[in-house]
């Protein structure tokens, strides 16, 4: 099993969805950045649930510094953080232990490993993300010090989307945090869906887009280490992720040539492009624009309705999550902090890298 993601600026998350706890040691941040449990507050608000439409689920998710801080600054030694679990409830897990839970990693593992922590999908758990999210407030603050900044938004529910990037500001950023949803779409759309869902007990997957601030530092390692290679990578391995894509993606299969390429320009004085459907990428290297890219995320499998499934023993039975059991009818909503996390902590395990590529 690998637990840990980073070349340079590493992380290694560890704990299940229903013990006591879980944690994550960052390696590599460089000394002299100030950390003090305060900068993690906002970031992990937004991912935990409280919001509509999000798990019952109460966590404070109060972010604990073990080591690697001294007099508010980072030493430059591993920084081990520690995150309680103070709001569980095992037993709905218990009453069907004996089947498996379709749609979830519970039947894969077991099969790979032998053994599984069934309980609130253990290890597989999204729970498991509120590490990410704590990592990626250190690696939000190393990439700020080089003007990189990286927002991430709701950009598609249902029937309601937004197909462009905006442009990254402080101020487009302030709004998404400020909105409920995380998104810049219609919030009474957005609320209408929720509860459709919660009324007919079913679950809606979602798109999350991130965008950055122009990066002009050359980040990106060819050729296997592309920043769109790490990108994918990173982000396919949050639960639930099921697509990557970035600047125009998908859509690209259906342009022209000329429709495509973005032209060359010289503004203010700098290289850039008049579009950028490459999404910040050429050759897998940042070019100064900003990053921009997009991940689909499924449905949730924890709903309130039978489907069919298999005893432990091969007898055909039925699944169904319990009416106590806590889930969100979207996980896209609170996916929105991780994914930001996850492209926090590959620019700046490029950026550290980037520092070692010449004289």
């Amino acid at each position: 099993m690998r637990n840990r993601f980073g070349s340079l600026f590493s992380l290694t998350t560890w704990g299940e969805s229903h013990g006591p706890c879980l944690g994550v040691v960052i390696d590599g941040c460089p000394a002299g950045l100030q950390l003090s449990p305060e900068d993690f507050v906002p970031a992990m608000s937004r991912r935990c649930p409280g919001r509509p439409g999000t798990s019952p689920r109460k966590e404070a998710d109060t972010v604990h510094i073990l080591s690697g801080i001294y007099q508010g600054k980072t030493t430059g030694t591993p920084i081990a953080l520690q995150i309680f679990n103070t709001d569980v409830n095992s037993d709905p897990y218990r009453e069907q232990d004996d089947r498996y839970r379709p749609g979830h990693g519970q039947f894969a593992y077991e099969k790979k490993y032998g053994i599984v922590d069934p309980l609130g999908g253990g290890r597989s758990s999204g729970r498991e993300t509120a590490c990410r999210v704590a990592a990626g407030v250190i690696a939000a603050k190393f990439l700020a010090h080089y003007d990189i900044h990286c927002l991430a938004f709701l950009s598609k529910l249902g029937q309601v989307s937004i197909e462009e990037y905006p442009k990254y500001s402080k101020e487009f950023a302030q709004s998404i945090y400020n909105s409920p949803f995380l998104s810049p779409l219609n919030h009474d759309a957005i609320f209408q869906i929720i509860t459709d869902l919660q009324n007919t007990q079913d679950s809606l997957g979602g798109v999350v887009s991130f965008i950055t601030s122009p990066i002009h530092e050359s980040l990106g390692e060819p050729v296997f280490s592309k920043v769109q290679a790490m990108l994918a990578s990173a982000l396919m391995s949050i639960p639930a992720a099921k697509g990557f894509e970035i600047g125009l993606g998908f859509a690209s299969a259906d342009r022209y040539g000329s429709e495509y390429i973005d032209p060359i320009i010289i503004e203010d004085g700098r290289i850039s492009m008049r579009s950028n459907n490459c999404g910040g990428s050429l050759g897998g290297i940042t070019i100064g624009m900003p990053l921009n890219g997009r991940v689909v995320f499924k449905p949730t499998s924890s709903i309130h309705k039978p489907c069919g499934t298999v005893t432990k023993t091969g007898e055909p039975t039925s699944y169904v999550t319990q009416k106590g059991s806590r889930h969100d009818p979207c996980v896209t909503i609170r996916a929105v902090g991780v994914v930001e996390a996850m492209v926090n902590l590959v620019l700046a395990d490029l950026l550290l890298q980037q520092r070692c590529a010449r004289l």
